[in-house]
């Protein structure tokens, strides 16, 4: 995709926060009214031929990367990690409980927090446990996200021996003086060894995290970071924008704000990792933040029209639906979304009392499920021909969204999108742009753009 072009002018006027959209309604509109006992109701409802994506949330860290903005939780006790391990099994039997046995899973998740701080014999008993619970399709892709720091070969062949077939590794970048500002100091040498435990234990994918606007990053500190990134040659790389946000997340004040890029420096550095990447290096800019190789699974999805968002980022089982498991986890169901309690102690105390961990949700309406369909098909696929959403939804297109063609006018106007009497579509500089375009169907973008809960669409 070298016809990407950054044009710093048109991304300065439209740099706003704006939502991500890994879900729509976004995850501020879920409320505390939807609980347990509707996510059961909703669980059990859910189609039989439907397949599942399973998430599990391993929350624990051996340290905090001052920049994180996932719910952690930092220990160095055992005992700590074995009793919520235990606790996640329960919490596996009680869902699984719920929902035919026959449904087959086609994606597995570990996120967190590290995945692989568990042991090996940790790895290996809780990846049994999920599969002695739920059927797993043939060719499930099944991934865990890792940190070099604390990985070691023994833990990713125990992965291998209960299916993992991708890691994503947090590189984040490789300059020391960034590593010392975010407590996350990872010499090259892990990243290597971690990528040649994965290819010498048949991990069929690589993916390397990557964030850019963190403090000290300069263009040429990135591109080195770039660079030994595609020498490591990884199948995905997903390039994050780093989020400052303080009043959220406490432990970010300890970074000191002098030190980060500018805005107009942050999209240079998007810029270059633009430049090299879809140059180059050969990677295929897929949408937003992730970039993969042009034959990798991810790149044949969106070709076939079968990519889809969700809060892991962009997936290839688009028909899925996603039943997460353990702390802050959040699933999504056809018609719903459901996410668990984030304190310990509440999680356990459900748990033990046989019930559920949600705490908050939300079940779509009509209006949503159109909307979703059209922001995830455009965030995907950039993209959006009107007749089939006019058939599937029993809508006029322009009618209904009168307001949002309104909105797009001037993107029109700068090139960043192309509107017809058939179809909206994405044009190239508009890609870098998508999230703005998708804030155009969003019916609760208005109430909620001044609250600070969401980066900046750059």
């Amino acid at each position: 995709m070298t016809d990407l072009h950054l044009d710093h002018d048109l991304i300065r006027r439209y740099n706003q926060p704006g939502p991500r959209y890994t879900s729509y309604p976004t995850a501020p509109h879920f409320t505390e009214a939807y609980g347990p006992d509707d996510f059961a109701e909703d669980l059990t409802a859910g189609s039989t031929n439907t397949p599942l994506s399973l998430y599990l949330h391993l929350p624990f860290c051996r340290s905090l990367c001052y920049y994180c903005g996932c719910h952690v939780v930092i220990t160095r006790d055992p005992d700590r990690i074995e009793r919520y391990l235990e606790a996640l099994k329960r919490e596996i039997d009680q869902t699984a409980a719920r929902l035919d046995p026959n449904r087959p899973v086609a994606q597995v998740h570990w996120g967190g927090g590290t995945p692989t701080y568990l042991s090996p014999e940790q790895i290996r008993d809780l990846g049994t446990h999920l599969r002695e619970r739920f059927t797993f399709a043939a060719e499930a892709e099944i991934s865990l996200e890792a940190d070099p720091r604390t990985l070691t070969e023994e833990r990713v062949a125990a992965a291998a021996e209960v299916g993992f077939n991708r890691m994503s590794i947090g590189v984040q970048d490789v300059n020391r003086k960034v590593q010392d500002a975010i407590n996350r100091v990872q010499p090259t040498e892990q990243i290597e060894d971690a990528v040649r435990w994965a290819r010498d234990h048949a991990f069929e994918s690589v993916n390397f995290d990557l964030v850019y606007g963190l403090p000290h990053q300069t263009p040429e500190r990135f591109t080195n970071t770039l660079d030994a990134a595609c020498r490591l040659a990884p199948d995905r790389i997903a390039l994050y924008s780093y989020a400052h946000v303080p009043e959220i997340k406490k432990h970010q004040r300890v970074i000191d704000e002098e030190a980060l890029p500018s805005p107009d420096e942050k999209v240079r550095l998007f810029g270059r990792a633009l430049e090299r990447l879809t140059g180059p290096a050969g990677y295929r800019f897929i949408g937003m933040d992730h970039f993969a190789r042009p034959d990798d699974e991810l790149a044949r999805a969106q070709d076939q029209g079968d990519l889809h968002r969700n809060f892991q980022g962009y997936s290839t089982r688009a028909n899925a639906e996603v039943v997460a498991f353990g702390v802050s986890g959040i699933s999504q169901l056809d018609g719903a979304y459901a996410q668990n309690v984030k304190a310990l102690p509440a999680y356990y105390d459900r748990v033990d009392e046989n019930r559920l961990p949600t705490y908050r949700g939300y079940r779509l309406t009509a209006d949503d499920r159109l909307r979703r369909h059209v922001i995830m098909q455009l965030m995907c696929h950039f993209h959006l021909d009107k007749a089939p959403v006019e058939e599937r939804f029993g809508i006029d297109f322009d009618t209904t969204f009168e307001t949002a063609l309104e909105w797009l006018r001037p993107m029109e106007a700068d090139g960043l999108v192309t509107l017809t009497a058939e179809a909206v579509h994405v044009c190239p500089p508009g890609r870098l742009l998508i999230r703005n375009v998708a804030m155009a169907f969003d019916a609760y973008w208005t109430a909620e753009n001044e609250q600070p809960v969401h980066a900046q669409t750059v």
